[in-house]
């Protein structure tokens, strides 16, 4: 009779409820800040980028893997964009948008030059940027862009950082974005110095790159660092673990 009674309390609506209410918080147990069980979108692919500032030079790297959550697909993402000859976009977030939104912004800076017969400056184009992402916030691109450029005849250095929303902030110094998010912070604020020049400003992101990737299991296999002067446009790979 007792176990006929504790079965039918565990069946009624009251048992049910408190039975959910207790095992609902275990599914998704906080571990390492992030919750066990629910990815965002935006972590999907994996993806890791920082922009970093010279004497008048600036500096992207991004990794290159391209997966699927834990699954490695492939080794040759590309996720930096050369938009004009002043300005670098890089796009963490879901590689389709990350396609969809370089194709596009492709075209806006394209039709910009053709209409107004002149170069977009980084800080216009980071304007436009904010104003097509934000054009879409009820169904937006899961990207989080960041943009670098050499800003006016002085080529100072611009670089600047966006969330899927097109909210802005700037710095003069470093920004991040993808899932390395936190490991980049860490190294960056370790290895950054002001007015490095261009050779001194590779060593610095490749090894802030290549320390955080390690530290990520969604991001790494290898990197591209893009580096931008009055003169020259440089790129260069970079060999990581691929393990």
């Amino acid at each position: 009779q007792a176990g006929l009674i504790s079965r039918s309390d565990s069946s009624s609506g009251e048992g049910s409820r408190a039975r959910r209410a207790v095992e609902r918080p275990g599914r998704h147990k906080q571990q390492g800040g992030r919750r066990r069980g629910a990815m965002s979108i935006l972590e999907y692919n994996g993806s890791a980028l920082v922009a970093m500032t010279g004497k008048n030079c600036v500096a992207i790297a991004s990794d290159t893997r391209f997966g699927a959550q834990q699954l490695t697909i492939g080794t040759n993402m590309k996720r930096v964009f050369k938009m004009n000859d002043k300005t670098l976009l890089g796009l963490s977030g879901l590689a389709s948008d990350v396609m969809t939104v370089s194709q596009k912004l492709r075209l806006q800076t394209d039709m910009y030059k053709l209409q107004e017969e002149r170069e977009m400056k980084p800080s216009v184009f980071n304007n436009m940027l904010s104003s097509f992402l934000y054009a879409r916030r009820f169904g937006p691109y899961f990207v989080e862009p960041l943009v670098a450029g050499l800003e006016g005849p002085e080529n100072k250095p611009f670089i600047a950082g966006q969330d899927l929303l097109g909210a802005s902030v700037f710095t003069d110094d470093f920004v991040v974005c993808g899932t390395s998010e936190q490991e980049l912070f860490g190294t960056c604020e370790s290895f950054y110095k002001p007015n490095l020049g261009p050779d001194e400003l590779f060593e610095t992101i490749a090894q802030c790159m290549l320390a955080a990737v390690d530290r990520d299991c969604l991001a790494g296999w290898g990197g591209v660092v893009h580096i931008l002067t009055p003169t020259k446009y440089i790129v260069k790979e970079l060999k990581g673990r691929h393990d």
